[in-house]
């Protein structure tokens, strides 16, 4: 690299600190899911949001987006959305000059920078394979033609633990698309206390634009360029490979998992491990960026069995028991 470059680098992921900062004049507490979710932008991944009601995570979505300068577009995904809802569909023309007719291709919400999918497990497998092409693929694909989407490009899908009637689960082939699955949590005492006194009055905080589009693809492709050891790579592999029962170490895994993470989480993880470094302003991934991204790359990729299920065991804590074990 260039010391040109590595100036100019430098210069962008100084700003980062600031885009958290942006972020948090509108999001109180949750800095961690923050950082997630910008780990995700930076890895040139999509990421699963799952929460109770009333957290914040389109408010969150959106506030990123405008502290990014990128175009945003929520979805809500409802059980009579089809494909062409959200990918678009072809339309009627007539030129004014010769009076034909054409059909011109109308771009759905998709063609945005930031698409937040609120609730996509509540549409039918049709609409959801739709996303999963454009999560993908970075294309949509209508009457034979293939339409780019614009970069960079990041779906936040979101879904309520609590009710699943009336849902569709994601499939296991379209959970694997997500590079992070994010869990959030109620916000501490002293948390919500700001929020409710922060957000009922007159006053409503500035954004300012802190990276544009093209400083985003920038920053993606340093990330690709952090330095990872060949024996953090080797411990990413033996990770991995310890979530599947029949080659685990483990006897937990034994006992619990019906089977584990395929070589998409490794590279997930060596990609989120880096990302995080950028997000710390480092340039060379160390042991603890790989422990704390275990969790969100790995929890929707490990099924456990039924008996798991009925004693309460969760995926998590089967990461907890590898993160000790394997070394």
């Amino acid at each position: 690299m260039e010391s040109t470059d590595l100036t100019h680098y430098k210069t962008l992921v100084a700003r980062l600190p600031q885009l958290r900062n942006e972020i948090g004049k509108v999001i109180i507490g949750q800095q961690e899911v923050i950082s997630e979710v910008l780990i995700a932008l930076l890895a040139g991944g999509h990421c699963l949001l799952e929460g109770v009601p009333g957290l914040a995570k389109t408010l969150m979505v959106k506030t990123m987006a405008d502290a990014l300068a990128m175009r945003f577009k929520r979805i809500q995904f409802t059980p009579d959305l089809m494909p062409g809802d959200i990918v678009g569909t072809e339309i009627l023309e007539e030129d004014h000059e010769t009076g034909k007719k054409f059909f011109q291709f109308n771009k759905g919400p998709l063609f945005a920078n930031v698409v937040l999918a609120d609730e996509i497990n509540r549409t039918p497998p049709k609409t959801q394979a739709a996303m999963l092409e454009a999560m993908q693929e970075y294309k949509v694909t209508y009457g034979g033609n293939d339409y780019a989407l614009p970069r960079p490009f990041l779906i936040i899908a979101t879904q309520n633990p609590i009710e699943q009637a009336g849902t569709y689960p994601l499939p296991e082939a379209q959970l694997d698309r997500f590079l992070l699955y994010i869990k959030l949590s109620y916000p501490s005492e002293q948390e919500e206390l700001t929020v409710l006194q922060s957000t009922t009055g007159t006053k409503r905080p500035v954004l300012n634009t802190i990276l544009s589009d093209e400083d985003i693809l920038n920053l993606q492709s340093l990330t690709r360029q952090v330095h990872i050891s060949d024996e953090l790579i080797a411990y990413i592999n033996r990770l991995v490979r310890a979530t599947r029962p029949q080659d685990s170490p483990s006897a937990f895994v034994k006992q619990w998992c019906e089977w584990g993470a395929g070589p998409r989480a490794g590279q997930a993880l060596v990609l989120c491990a880096k990302a995080r470094a950028v997000l710390n302003e480092r340039f060379s991934v160390i042991p603890d960026d790989i422990q704390t991204l275990a969790y969100p790359v790995l929890r929707h990729r490990i099924a456990l069995n039924f008996r798991a299920d009925s004693e309460g065991i969760t995926t998590d804590k089967v990461i907890s028991e590898l993160l000790k074990g394997v070394k």
